[in-house]
């Protein structure tokens, strides 16, 4: 079964170029290691009798005659494309080497037929069994982290090995994006060449380089950026300028919000808990290893040492893990308060603008009475000439003659002016005092408003602020004292 899903699942694959290293070292009894490379070629110099040449070691590829007494105690013959550069190198269902030449490696190499199914698993992965060679056990190992994509292309890096445990042969394929730290990964198993027997050496190498001080840092600055943050939600005076939260004497809200989100994900960053399940996987490959190991192979080169020494540094990561991992839970729920305390402000801001609004909608709608009170005015200046339009229709039927010779107006004409003049001056001086005397009184309407909505106001913000930033009144309590 897992021959025949291994050759169906390469067939969907696309395959890229990438440019392809060999890697040979080879640990002989005498203690000298030998390390061989060859050049990079591209996916088209991979050529399929290389490969077989390379990895049955024939032809040129053929291994020196050693002298008399001296075997080989261990070797590593890997695989590598440690620059990969395709956009698409990692991504689901895509391999770095054409379907024909993939398929021969893993089977000459004896790789896990597994390690094609895991090119679309997300976050760290780590996976080890024995094959179902009962003569000649292998332990196969497939380890890759290769979910990462940013500005558009994919970061990463994958490892297949397999170790003959009688013979002390480690075979595999390993790729990584310049980021992924794989080149200092192959200088470091160079330099540890004489510790090649143990096939954990490698990804053991990997997994320090995935939880280096790097991971540390960046928890730290995410500790450093929440101090910030925490000054300019609670207001404290240690607030600076500088940092970029202070504008025209006030905190800028929208700088806060969007700077918590971007600390929570640096938080987030590399999550412990994640290593700390990848590392037990790695403790359980090495007991499953130790378990098949012959005592010969125990008492050569210091192996009892080395697997004392590699669980040793295992045991010191997950202690190193489990500290990021409190410390990043902090962290988090520190942010959450701040986030709280946040919204609680941008609230308060918000119930000031309503109240603001509330009381402009109070002033439009004492406008809108007033407005119909001047309606109301018109139609009283109408009535004021009522009087005079009145008299001056009764005075007309005597006062005025058109139609007999003599004088026109009578008179007695200024009968109509006497009366007219005054009753016109005394509703005109009533309607003046009463039109002071409301507009007095709607001042004194608004002016009450605007007091109860501030009073209401400050009420408000005193207790939310009581509630949720009471932490901001005592924090320089030692400095007032």
């Amino acid at each position: 079964m897992d021959d025949y899903m291994f050759k169906a699942n390469v067939d969907r694959c696309k395959h890229v170029q990438e440019a392809t290293t060999y890697l040979e070292i080879f640990t002989y009894s005498v203690s000298v290691s030998f390390l061989g490379s060859v050049p990079a070629t591209g996916d088209e110099g991979f050529g399929l009798a290389l490969l077989i040449g390379w990895a049955f070691a024939q032809g040129a590829f053929a291994p020196p005659v050693l002298r008399a007494g001296v075997k080989v105690v261990a070797s590593m013959r890997l695989i590598l494309q440690q620059n990969a550069k395709h956009p698409e190198t990692f991504t689901p269902h895509v391999i770095s080497l054409r379907p024909e030449i993939y398929k021969h490696m893993v089977e000459a190499l004896n790789l896990p037929y597994r390690g094609i199914e895991s090119t679309s698993a997300v976050g760290p992965l780590f996976w080890s069994a024995w094959d179902q060679d009962e003569e000649n056990p292998h332990l196969q190992i497939v380890y890759r982290k290769s979910d990462v994509r940013k500005k558009g292309l994919t970061r990463g890096w994958e490892l297949m090995l397999s170790h003959d445990v009688k013979a002390g042969m480690t075979t595999g394929f390993s790729k990584g994006t310049p980021s992924s730290d794989i080149v200092e990964c192959i200088k470091h198993l160079k330099a540890c060449s004489l510790q090649i027997g143990h096939p954990m050496l490698l990804p053991i190498i990997i997994f320090s380089h995935d939880v280096s001080f790097k991971t540390d840092i960046k928890q730290r600055d995410a500790r450093d950026w929440l101090r910030r943050l925490e000054h300019a939600v609670s207001m404290r005076s240690e607030i600076e300028e500088r940092e970029g939260y202070v504008k025209d004497g006030t905190v800028d809200l929208d700088a806060v919000n969007r700077d918590l989100v971007e600390c929570h994900s640096q938080v987030l960053w590399k999550r412990p808990k994640a290593y700390i399940e990848i590392l037990r996987a790695q403790e359980e490959s090495m007991r499953r290893f130790w378990k098949e190991l012959s005592e010969e192979r125990r008492a050569e080169g210091g192996m009892r040492k080395l697997q004392a020494s590699m669980l040793a540094r295992l045991d010191f990561y997950r202690v190193k893990l489990q500290g990021i991992e409190s410390y990043a839970y902090t962290t988090l729920q520190r942010l959450d308060i701040q986030r709280s305390a946040l919204y609680n402000i941008i609230a308060q801001k918000e119930s000031k603008l309503n109240f603001q609004m509330a009381g402009e909608q109070r002033k439009l709608a004492h406008a809108s009475k007033r407005d119909s009170a001047a309606m109301k005015t018109i139609s009283l200046l109408g009535v004021i000439f009522f009087p005079g339009a009145y008299l001056a229709s009764v005075f007309s039927m005597t006062f005025f003659n058109f139609q007999d010779p003599g004088p026109v107006v009578d008179g007695r004409f200024w009968i109509y002016w006497a009366i007219t003049i005054p009753i016109t001056a005394l509703i005109v001086g009533i309607w003046y005092v009463w039109e002071k005397k409301r507009e007095r009184r709607y001042e004194n309407e608004d002016q009450d408003l605007e007091r109860g909505s501030e009073a209401m106001e400050k009420e408000i913000m005193a207790m939310m602020r009581k509630r949720t930033l009471s932490k901001a009144s005592t924090w320089d309590t030692k400095k007032k004292e």
